[in-house]
């Protein structure tokens, strides 16, 4: 099915929200060309659990879905006719990571998504989203944490090569609710992903954290926003990447807009990139805009720089070969944020992943 039967407004890469984008390689998902599957090919891997329920529903009984002027999110609301609804109910504690999963092969990949994931009041969960094989996907995450609810939300992005991946995972956070976010995006040809939080209640809080690591020719794209509309709501934003090999692209955006409402706002943003070779780009632009003076912080921070030569001399003066030096410092860098996903298995693939990355750029 073509996206071109619908109308919308094609970005030119005039636009603010395009213009780090190279549009020419997201496979027609902003312009209505690629054809895509009227399916959903993501399956919840995990085995059944009381309080939790993962089935096809039609968009007209999810009403009403959040707006977004994302060209690529726009067309999956219009064109996906069944949303993928994660559903934890009210007052469960579920102790063991649910895990939802696609692996696509070749062009039946080529799909517009849309999943719901429903987080019941006084429910505490977490959520594993891992993506890899070869597709062009165009996705809409939409997460919904009730009152007094809790939810971490790793997000896995270990695409092979040819892969193109735009996305937004939009948090509307409720009152008293706790959300964390873990992105990884380690794989793929170009990968957009737009993290977004919307407050909905005093006493909530977000916490966003990311890696993404780009070799040669890849475009990994971050950008997130978070909206401070109420009062006392707390958000941290820490996202660390790591570039190597020639045209390497990486670009980060963080947006927090604190509205007038928004007393006691408590907020920081920091996104640092480590360049591993020449003919890498990194991108790093922290937003804040503030319409009220009655809140406790609003801070950002943003670095990108090389090696620290520090570090690999003192473990090269400890008989550490330079190439397994640089392995352990680019370890090092990520491991603060992998440490969040809590998992073993996967925190070691990472990482592994991460080292055959190195190897192959040369590292």
């Amino acid at each position: 099915m073509s996206l071109l039967a619908t109308n919308f407004l094609t970005p030119t890469g005039r636009e603010e929200a395009w213009r780090f984008t190279p549009l020419n390689r997201l496979a027609g998902l902003h312009d209505g060309s690629v054809e895509v599957a009227q399916r959903e090919s993501l399956v919840m891997k995990s085995p059944a659990t009381q309080g939790v329920s993962f089935t096809r529903v039609s968009r007209e009984l999810l009403a009403p879905e959040s707006f977004s002027d994302d060209v690529i999110i726009q067309r999956a609301h219009a064109e996906v006719l069944n949303v993928a609804h994660l559903s934890v109910a009210a007052g469960c504690e579920i102790t063991t990571p649910i895990h939802l999963g696609r692996d696509h092969h070749g062009p039946a990949g080529n799909e517009l998504s849309r999943v719901r994931i429903s987080v019941g009041a006084r429910s505490h969960a977490t959520v594993v989203m891992e993506n890899s094989g070869e597709a062009v996907l165009g996705e809409d995450v939409e997460i919904v944490l009730e009152p007094g609810s809790s939810l971490k939300f790793v997000s896995l992005q270990e695409w092979s090569a040819k892969s193109v991946h735009a996305a937004r995972h939009h948090a509307i956070v409720g009152k008293d609710a706790t959300f964390q976010s873990v992105t990884v995006t380690v794989g793929g040809s170009l990968v957009r992903l737009l993290p977004t939080v919307e407050f909905a209640g005093p006493g909530a809080s977000a916490e966003l954290l990311g890696i993404y690591f780009a070799t040669a020719g890849q475009h990994f794209e971050h950008r997130i926003h978070v909206d401070h509309g109420v009062p006392n709501a707390k958000s941290r934003v820490n996202y660390k990447g790591a570039l190597a090999g020639n045209e390497a692209h990486t670009v980060w955006i963080g947006d927090v807009y604190i509205r007038a409402a928004a007393e006691g706002t408590d907020t920081y943003e920091l996104n640092r990139n480590l360049l591993l070779s020449d003919g890498a780009r990194a991108d790093s632009v922290p937003n804040l805009e503030i319409e009220t003076g009655e809140i406790i912080g609003a801070g950002h921070a943003s670095t990108t720089g090389r090696f620290d030569d520090e570090q690999l001399f003192y473990l090269m003066s400890r008989g550490i070969a330079m190439d397994e030096a640089r392995r352990l410092v680019v370890r090092g860098f990520f491991a603060e944020i992998i440490g969040n996903i809590k998992d073993e298995e996967i925190q070691e693939r990472l990482m592994s992943r991460i080292d055959d990355e190195l190897l192959k750029a040369g590292h």
